[in-house]
């Protein structure tokens, strides 16, 4: 059996603690861009599936309290814990950045990532996280 290849972006993030490349890509333009006091999933948020309990780790957290999700792709398990999260803690602010927000949310669908986040009031960007975003005090 013929086993997948890992890309050296990926193993490179992974051996520096990171689940993607693209985590480890922002990650890195964050302290490039001189963000101090910003955590990698350094918090554990926990919310209730219908008859079991879970919890969700975020990517990166705020000084200003802002909760930052980094999806390269987004899964139908992303987005029904998402709406969850939201319903169940509607004060956290959680935001979305991702690789290419003009992705279909499925096969077939219409609906790209940025028209479902904005459907579920979420905040998104694309590939950088806006400077906006940085100096906003909640």
């Amino acid at each position: 059996m013929r086993r997948k290849r890992t890309s050296p972006v990926r193993t490179a993030a992974v051996g520096a603690g990171f689940r993607s490349g693209l985590e480890h890509r922002v990650w890195k333009d964050l302290l490039k861009r001189n963000q101090k006091g910003i955590q990698y999933e350094s918090m554990k948020i926990k919310y209730t599936i219908p008859l079991s309990e879970h919890s969700y780790t975020p990517d990166v957290v705020f000084p200003n309290g802002i909760i930052l999700e980094i999806k390269g792709r987004l899964m139908k398990a992303d987005r029904d814990k998402h709406r969850l999260i939201k319903e169940q803690h509607p004060e956290l602010d959680i935001r979305f950045l991702f690789q290419n927000a003009n992705n279909k949310i499925r096969k077939g669908s219409q609906t790209t990532y940025a028209q479902w986040c904005d459907r579920n009031d979420i905040k998104w960007c694309e590939k950088t996280v806006p400077n906006a975003w940085l100096r906003e005090v909640l």
